[in-house]
């Protein structure tokens, strides 16, 4: 059991580490980020997440209250499994 909660907090970790990669990158790339190769990595590690997070959200939302609320869930999960993880 602690193998599995060690797993996912390590998917959970390379997630939220993708997501602020992301945003780095997308600040520092400006319009031409489209076009870098680490840029269109990040967005595919990080586009499931992404996609939950921007269903549970109104139509609209915009892309950078998607990104921080992503960041958000994933900080506080990462933090859960620890906790879990320390208490068994």
């Amino acid at each position: 059991m602690s193998f599995l909660i060690a797993a996912l907090r390590a998917i959970v970790e390379m997630l939220g580490l993708s997501l602020l990669a992301l945003g780095f990158l997308h600040v520092i790339s400006g319009a031409r980020r489209e076009r870098n190769p680490i840029y269109q990595l990040f967005a595919l590690i990080t586009r499931p997440p992404l996609g939950l997070v921007a269903r549970l959200l109104p139509t609209g939302s915009p892309s950078w209250l998607v990104g921080l609320l992503c960041f958000t869930v994933l900080f506080t999960l990462w933090i859960g499994l620890a906790l879990l993880r320390s208490f068994l």
